[in-house]
């Protein structure tokens, strides 16, 4: 009988021991976050970005000057889109994305296509028609690859056939501006905006498009005033 009753009382202790070990199911419930402490993430701006300067904005422009094979001492045209901008060749949308740089400090960007465009304006006009045409997408040759470091994009371009360059429908195509603002800055020989804000907001339509600044091509060269005034408005500039 004791032999008996002394393995009762060990297989009663063993339970015991067993229980109060176990684990409690809602045990994490009864934690009080403010009892953990948590030690702050540090963040190390990357070395790209300038702390407090204009680096959200970019400024990307397509222009013909810097889409053809032409030479640094190629003559100076507004009418053929040809301009010279600190000894370097570049075009009339060109010229104004340097003074809006000038003006902002922002980020520049040039558009380029994987084929240049032919040496004389007029070839250009043609092809830059028969692209129209045939709904064409030139091949760009360099692409943003930081896009989501930029809340705000100008965008400047020439006035082609009342309408986009083709090689802007591949950029507008390639890069989703969703919840960014797009500030557009057309050139054009007397043709302005045309239907070009409505095609814009078509090809993106999450992105917040403002109606932006045109400038007639035959005054490119004194437009810095004009500029200025405009980024002034828009909140920019000095």
């Amino acid at each position: 009988m004791r032999k008996v009753l002394s393995v009762f009382i060990v297989c009663l202790l063993s339970l015991t021991l067993s229980a109060c070990s176990q684990p409690n199911e809602n045990e994490g419930e009864n934690i009080n976050p403010a009892d953990e402490i948590v030690e702050p993430e540090i963040v190390e701006p990357e070395e790209n970005m300038e702390t407090g300067s204009d680096t959200h904005i970019l400024i990307a422009y397509f222009t013909y000057g810097e889409n053809a094979n032409l030479s640094n001492g190629a003559e100076v045209s507004s009418s053929a889109s040809i301009q010279n901008w600190n000894g370097e060749v570049t075009g009339n949308a060109g010229v104004l994305a340097h003074m809006i740089h000038d003006a902002i400090e922002a980020d520049l960007f040039s558009i380029r296509t994987v084929d240049p465009y032919p040496s004389t304006y007029d070839e250009t006009v043609a092809q830059g028609r028969s692209e129209n045409d045939a709904d064409a997408r030139p091949a760009l040759a360099v692409h943003i690859e930081n896009l989501d470091q930029y809340d705000t994009i100008f965008i400047g371009f020439p006035n082609w056939w009342y309408d986009l360059p083709m090689a802007m429908y591949s950029f507008f195509e390639e890069y989703d501006f969703s919840g960014k603002t797009i500030i557009p800055f057309p050139t054009s020989g007397g043709s302005g905006f045309s239907d070009i804000l409505q095609t814009i907001s078509e090809l993106e339509p999450n992105a917040t498009l403002l109606e932006g600044l045109t400038i007639n091509s035959s005054q490119i060269s004194e437009a810095q005033n004009d500029v200025d005034a405009w980024l002034s408005s828009l909140g920019y500039g000095q």
